[in-house]
This record gives structure tokens, sequence and C-alpha cells, in this order.
């Protein structure tokens, strides 16, 4: 829920989300994410992409209708994750394996893989988030979470 929530405080009022969470189909998130960049609306991608590899193809569709791309990485443990996934319900909740799968393979992001901005994010105890910025101030249409 720490992306879901940051999204809903930061983003709601100006992008659209963009997540598997939603659409549950790549096809569909394809012809979103294509509605989007075709009509210069602002989005977030709200999807976990540990890889360069996956985040890449975002950042060059993106980059290539000329959006700002603004990254968000969210720093948590694999406890942290699999406490807070004990919270979701329904089709929300994933296997723990999944989360320890992920975080097996993850590859923070770095500002070189095509981010303008990039942001890595921690939650501190009292629910609020601690941001340490890389790269140039943002003005963005295309955000990563």
């Amino acid at each position: 829920m720490v992306k879901l929530t940051f999204y809903k405080e930061h983003y709601f009022n100006s992008h659209v989300r963009i997540s598997m969470d939603l659409l549950r189909t790549r096809n569909r998130e394809r012809l979103f994410l294509k509605a989007c960049l075709q009509s210069s609306m602002r989005f977030v991608v709200d999807n976990t992409n540990p890889t360069a590899a996956e985040r890449a193809a975002y950042i060059a569709l993106a980059k290539a209708a000329k959006y700002e791309v603004i990254g968000y990485f969210f720093e948590s443990t694999s406890r942290d994750a699999v406490a807070r996934n004990s919270q979701r319900s329904g089709r929300f909740q994933v296997p723990d394996k999944a989360i320890y799968g992920t975080h097996k393979k993850l590859q923070p992001p770095k500002l070189d893989e095509g981010f303008d901005v990039l942001y890595y994010v921690s939650l501190l105890p009292n629910g609020a988030y601690n941001l340490t910025q890389q790269g140039q101030q943002p003005g963005g249409k295309a955000t990563m979470l």
C-alpha cells in the first residue's frame, strides 16, 4: 500500500495510474499506455519493475514521446514487504515466494537508465516518506513508482 498511498497523496489529481493490479493483462496495460502517450496525458506506472530491462521498455516509450521520466524506488526489506502484503486481501495479496523471488532479482534503478530524475524513497516510522533525489528538478509527465 505504500506505493498506492504515495500515488494518491502526490499524483491522484494530476496523473492517470497505469497498474497491473487494475488492468490485469499486459495487453490492457499496453493499450492504456499507448493512449496516454498519444494524448500527452500525464501518467504513473505503478508496477513492480525490479530489473533495468523491465524498466527500459517504459522509459524508451516515454522518451520517444518526449516525456520527462521520473522514477521512485521504494526501499524495503523482504520482511517489510511480506508484512505489508499480509494486510492485503483477495487478488491483491501475492504469494510470499513471489516477494522473495522479486527481491532476489532486484536491481535498484540508476539515473543513467534514462530517468530525468530519480528518487529513493524510504518509509519513516511515523508513516511519512524520506526522499533522496538524484538528477534535475522534475516537471514530469511520466512517473514510475
